[in-house]
């Protein structure tokens, strides 16, 4: 599962990414508004933890922000501001729950997995051109006509999927979909890819899994 924490208190984002990597999550922490935003919109998170008071933009305007993209990643609120107004302003945003600071880090990972229980429970799908992947039923469908996979092209395809438009480097495929945090040869994806493509019986033009070169792969609708 991965977190994003938008921090800019040195402390508090050490003491997260320690604590939430012990716990066996994958943490990326940017310390400034800006830079929050755009990584929130550019990858696909399980769960946002944002601060209120940022340098550049303020957490309420990335949570704002996010919201109008129509991403539903659950965010969380970790902030000094604590009156009931702000709280009401900030789940008025977007926010999925709100922690004031300071905060017991086993309560905020209570309210972590009930988060991430929702999005279990919702079981979204996700699709690209004709290709339908379903989470609820594990099947993946070429119009009307279900594809079957093996459980790792399932996980490869869903990843792609779920980050649609956004390119995956080999790094990220092969730590989110093979559980891999170390150099390991990434030729393996080419493979699975390969795989995936001829299984869905799509063509040269039906181009809707890219590689990009030297980089990764991207799911995305044909211009």
């Amino acid at each position: 599962m991965d977190i994003l924490v938008v921090e800019d208190e040195k402390g508090i984002y050490d003491f997260l990414k320690q604590g939430l990597e012990e716990e066996g999550y994958t943490v990326t922490i940017e310390s400034s508004g800006d830079s929050g935003l755009v990584m929130a919109l550019k990858k696909h998170f399980d769960v946002i933890l944002l601060d209120w008071m940022l340098p550049k933009i303020s957490g309420l305007e990335i949570c704002k922000t996010i919201r109008k993209s129509n991403k539903s990643t659950p965010i969380i609120f970790l902030t000094a501001k604590d009156t009931v107004q702000e709280t009401i302003t900030g789940l008025q945003a977007g926010a999925n729950d709100y922690i004031k600071k300071p905060f017991s880090f086993e309560e905020l990972l209570e309210r972590i997995k009930v988060q991430l229980r929702n999005i279990v429970e919702e079981k979204p799908q996700y699709s690209v051109g004709p290709i339908t992947l379903r989470t609820d039923t594990y099947q993946v469908f070429y119009n009307d006509t279900e594809v079957v996979l093996t459980q790792k092209e399932f996980a490869l395809l869903e990843f792609l999927l779920k980050n649609k438009g956004t390119v995956c480097t080999r790094t990220e495929i092969i730590k989110n979909v093979w559980n891999i945090h170390f150099n390991y040869d990434t030729g393996v994806i080419d493979v699975f890819i390969n795989g995936i493509r001829k299984k869905l019986g799509l063509t040269k033009e039906e181009n809707y899994i890219k590689a990009i070169r030297g980089v990764g792969y991207i799911a995305n609708e044909i211009d």
